[in-house]
C-alpha cells in the first residue's frame, strides 16, 4: 500500500491512501483484518479521502503497523460487513451531514439566489405538503398532513413567505431528527438479536453406515452438511428436514405463536425453535444467507407491538386537527382578522404529540438494549412499568445461573467415576443450567466419554431418557424416577437421598429399573435477590410470587429470607401457566420471569415475560423481553426504565399543550404575528423531539453488594470482559 503519513503522535497514528484507494465495503475488510492483531484495539477508514486512523496500545509496535501497512496490496483487500460500533458511527455521521448541509443551503441561498429564484424554489418544495395536504382531504382524513398542508397553504395565499420557509425547514429538520433516532434504534436491536450460536451437532455416516454426531462450530457448517436439533434448542441455519418430525415455533418468522408440525422434506428457518422432537435438517443457508432478518422486521413493523401509548397518541394527535381547523375559522369569523386567523393555524399541537411519543418509545427501546437487555416491541415496556405483579421460577432466576456439581453417589454397580461419565455423556445434548454443571464436572475431572447411548428424549421437566448398555436409562426428578418411571429404592439409597435432599438439589440417574447413582446440585439463591425484591417493591410492584418444585419447607425459609410476598410450592411446570392466569383473573398485571423450557407456557400466559441471561432457547424466544447479562439488577433497571419513559411520555403532553397554548394565546391578542409563531412552534416541536431522545435513566447509583460500591456500567462492563 502506498500511503502518507498525516499524524503520528504517541499511540494514535493517521496515514492517507489517497482517494478512491478502496471502496466502502472494502475499507470493513481492512478493518477486520487490522483488528486481528492484539495490539490495535480501533480502526476508523474512509473511504472518501483513503484515511486510516489507527489506536494502539504499544508505542513499541508502530514499526510493526507501518511493515503490515507496506505488505497490504489491492489483492488483500475484500468487501467485509460493518460492525455495530462502525454501523451506528456511520448513521451519526449522515445526520450529521445531512442536517449540515441543509442548514448551510438554507442560509447560503438566502445569500446568493435572487428573490425570484427563491421563490420558485419555495414553492417547489411546498408542493409536496400541498400534495399530501390535498390526498388527506379528499380522503376525509383529518390528520397532520391537511393541518400542515393548510397552514402552509394559507401562509401562501397571504403571501407571508417567510413563514412558509420557516414552517418546511423545521419541520424537514424535525423529520431529519426522527429518521435518526429510528435508524440507531434499530441497528442496536438488530446487533441485539443476532443468535449467539457457536456450536452445532453434525451428522456424518461412518463407512459401516452408522450416523455419527460430532460438535463443529457454527461457522465451519456449510451447505449440505446436516445437522441434527432438539427439543429447546434454536434453529441457527436456514434448510429442509432430512430426518426426524418436530413441533417448530415459528413466532420470530410467521409471528404465530402456536407450534407447528414438521416432517421429513419440509423446510425450516434461522430463528426458529424445536418445542419437541428431534430432527436432522440438511443445510441450504447459513449465516446471513438465512431469513434471520424477519425477526427484525417484525419487531420493527408490526402494529402489534407498539406500546398502546403510542397508538393512542397517534388517534390523539389526529383527532386534534378538526378542532385547530375549527379554531381557526372561529378565529377568522369573529374578529375577521386573517393575522390572528393564521397565528392559531401555524399552532399544531398533534405534529409535536405524534412526533415524540414514538420517539420516546424507542429511545427507551434503545436505552434497554444500551444496558444489555433485549426489547421486542414497545408495548412490552408499557406492560413493565404498569404491571404490579412480578412471578419468579426460583431455579436459575433468584439462584445462581451457574449451579455447581458438588456429589455424586454411585447407588449400584457403577463407581463414582462411571456415574458421572454416563451423566455427561447423556446430558451434554441438552442447554440447561443444570446440565451444564454435570458436564462441566466430567470435563474437569478428564472423564471422556463417546457416544454410547441411543438417541435421547428429553421429556420437559422431568429428565431425560435413552438406551445405554442395551438398557433403559433414565436421568432427572425423582417425581420421573420414582412414579413415571416406577424405580424402587432401596432404605440404604433413601437414606443417602434424606441426607443430602436438605442441602442440595438431587438429579437420579436410574439404568436397567435400578437407581446407580444420586448427582447433587448446589444452587444457592443469587446474592443481590433480597435487595432487588425490595427495590421493586419500593418502584410499586406490589405483590412478588416465587414458583418452585421445591419441598413447603424450603420454599418457606427461601420466600421469608427474600421477603416474597407468596410463593407455591411442589408446582409442576404444567401447573405455571394456571398459576399466572389465576393471578391475571385477580385483576393483577402480572410480569414472569424463568429462564427453562418448562417456563415457557407460564411466559406465554404473562401480560410480558422476561428471560434470563443463560435461559433455554425457546424461553428466550417465548419472552418479551431477555435479559443479556447476568445480574437481577437489570429487573430495578427495567423498571426504572419502562416508567420514566412513561413519565416521558406525559410530560412532553403537559409542557406542549402549555406552550402551544400559549402561542395560540399570544396569537389571538396579536402580541406575536404568525411567522413568530410559525417559528416558535415548529422550534418547540424540534425541541421536544430532540429532548425525547434523552436518557431516561441518566447516571445510575451506585448499588451496595457486600459493602462493596459497584455501579450498574461497571458490573456490566466486567460481565462483558468475562
Amino acid at each position: 500500500m502506498i500511503y502518507d503519513i498525516v499524524y503520528d503522535k504517541g499511540t494514535r497514528l493517521r496515514v492517507r491512501a489517497g482517494k478512491e484507494a478502496f471502496t466502502k465495503e472494502e475499507t470493513y475488510g481492512l478493518s477486520e483484518t487490522l483488528l486481528e492483531y492484539a495490539f490495535i484495539d480501533e480502526v476508523s477508514i474512509s473511504h472518501r479521502n483513503g484515511s486510516i486512523l489507527i489506536n494502539y496500545n504499544d508505542i513499541s509496535k508502530k514499526g510493526e503497523i507501518l511493515h503490515i501497512l507496506d505488505k497490504i496490496s489491492q489483492e488483500d483487500l475484500y468487501e467485509g460487513k460493518a460492525t455495530e460500533n462502525i454501523s451506528l458511527a456511520e448513521i451519526s455521521n449522515d445526520f450529521f451531514f445531512r442536517l449540515s448541509k441543509h442548514v448551510l443551503k438554507r442560509y447560503l441561498f438566502k445569500i446568493i439566489l435572487p428573490i425570484p429564484f427563491r421563490k420558485v424554489r419555495m414553492l417547489y418544495h411546498a408542493a409536496n405538503y400541498l400534495y399530501h395536504g390535498l390526498d388527506s382531504l379528499t380522503s376525509f382524513r383529518a390528520d397532520v398532513a391537511l393541518l400542515d398542508g393548510t397552514a402552509i397553504a394559507a401562509s401562501l395565499i397571504t403571501r407571508n413567505y417567510k413563514s412558509v420557509g420557516s414552517m418546511m425547514f423545521l419541520l424537514s429538520i424535525s423529520d431529519m431528527l426522527e429518521d435518526y433516532t429510528m435508524q440507531k434504534t434499530k441497528s442496536t436491536l438488530k446487533s441485539s438479536l443476532a443468535l449467539n450460536i457457536d456450536s452445532v451437532w453434525k451428522v456424518d455416516v461412518d463407512d459401516e453406515g452408522n450416523e455419527i454426531e460430532s460438535q463443529f462450530p457454527l461457522s465451519e457448517i456449510k451447505k449440505g452438511d446436516k445437522i441434527r436439533i432438539r427439543t429447546g434448542a434454536i434453529i441457527p441455519v436456514d434448510g429442509v428436514i432430512a430426518d426426524g418430525d418436530a413441533m417448530i415455533n415459528e413466532a420470530s418468522m410467521t409471528g404465530e405463536s402456536l407450534a407447528v408440525h414438521k416432517s421429513e422434506g419440509k423446510a425450516i428457518h434461522a430463528g426458529t425453535v424445536v418445542e419437541e422432537g428431534s430432527i436432522v435438517i440438511e443445510v441450504r443457508s447459513v449465516n446471513d444467507e438465512t431469513r434471520l432478518n424477519k425477526i427484525i422486521d417484525m419487531i420493527e413493523d408490526s402494529e402489534e407491538l407498539k406500546a398502546s401509548i403510542q397508538s393512542k397518541a397517534e388517534k390523539l394527535a389526529d383527532s386534534i386537527v378538526p378542532y385547530s381547523l375549527l379554531t381557526t375559522a372561529l378565529t377568522y369569523l369573529l374578529t375577521g382578522n386573517t393575522t390572528k386567523a393564521l397565528a392559531v393555524l401555524m399552532v399544531d399541537f398533534s405534529c409535536a404529540i405524534k412526533l415524540t411519543t414514538p420517539i420516546s418509545v424507542i429511545s427507551a427501546m434503545k436505552e434497554a438494549s444500551d444496558n444489555r437487555m433485549m426489547v421486542k416491541g414497545g408495548k412490552h415496556l408499557e406492560a413493565y412499568a404498569n404491571a404490579d405483579t412480578i412471578v419468579f421460577d426460583k431455579t436459575g432466576t433468584l439462584t445462581n445461573a451457574h449451579p455447581v456439581l458438588e456429589k455424586v453417589i454411585p447407588c449400584g454397580k457403577y463407581e463414582r467415576d462411571e456415574v458421572l461419565r454416563i451423566a455427561a455423556c447423556i446430558e451434554e445434548h441438552f442447554a440447561h443450567s443444570v446440565a451444564t454443571a454435570i458436564v462441566k464436572k466430567a470435563e474437569e475431572e478428564g472423564l471422556h466419554h463417546k457416544e454410547d447411548h441411543s438417541e435421547v428424549e428429553y421429556i420437559v421437566a422431568h429428565g431425560i431418557s435413552t438406551t445405554y448398555d442395551g438398557k433403559k436409562a433414565i436421568i432427572g426428578s425423582r417425581h420421573f424416577v420414582e412414579e413415571d418411571e416406577g424405580i424402587k429404592f432401596t432404605k440404604k439409597q433413601q437414606k443417602i437421598i434424606e441426607e443430602n435432599i436438605k442441602e442440595y438439589s438431587v438429579i437420579y440417574l436410574a439404568i436397567g429399573k435400578k437407581l446407580q447413582g444420586i448427582l447433587c446440585i448446589s444452587d444457592p439463591v443469587r446474592d443481590e435477590a433480597h435487595d432487588v425484591i425490595s427495590q421493586l417493591k419500593e418502584l410499586g410492584i406490589s405483590n412478588v410470587v416465587m414458583l418452585t418444585g421445591d419441598s413447603e419447607n424450603a420454599a418457606n425459609k427461601i420466600a421469608n429470607d427474600l421477603g416474597i410476598t407468596q410463593y407455591k410450592s411442589q408446582v409442576l411446570p404444567e401447573d405455571k401457566a394456571s398459576i399466572i392466569q389465576e393471578l391475571k383473573d385477580e385483576g393483577h398485571q402480572v410480569i414472569m420471569v424463568g429462564d427453562g423450557i418448562n417456563d415457557s407456557p407460564a411466559l406465554s400466559a404473562a401480560d410480558v415475560s422476561v428471560a434470563m441471561r443463560n435461559s433455554s432457547d425457546i424461553a428466550r424466544e417465548v419472552a418479551d423481553i431477555s435479559l443479556l447479562s447476568d445480574d437481577l439488577y437489570d429487573l430495578v433497571t427495567l423498571r426504572k426504565l419502562s416508567t420514566g419513559m412513561l413519565d416521558k411520555i406525559n410530560a412532553n403532553y403537559r409542557h406542549i399543550v402549555m406552550f402551544n397554548g400559549s402561542l395560540i394565546g399570544l396569537g389571538l391578542l396579536g402580541i406575536i404575528p404568525p411567522t413568530t409563531t410559525s417559528l416558535l412552534h415548529n422550534l418547540s416541536t424540534m425541541l421536544f423531539g430532540l429532548s425525547s431522545t434523552k436518557s431516561v435513566l441518566g447516571e445510575e447509583e451506585p448499588v451496595v453488594i457486600d459493602t462493596q460500591v459497584v455501579s450498574n456500567q461497571d458490573a456490566l462492563i466486567g460481565e462483558a470482559a468475562k
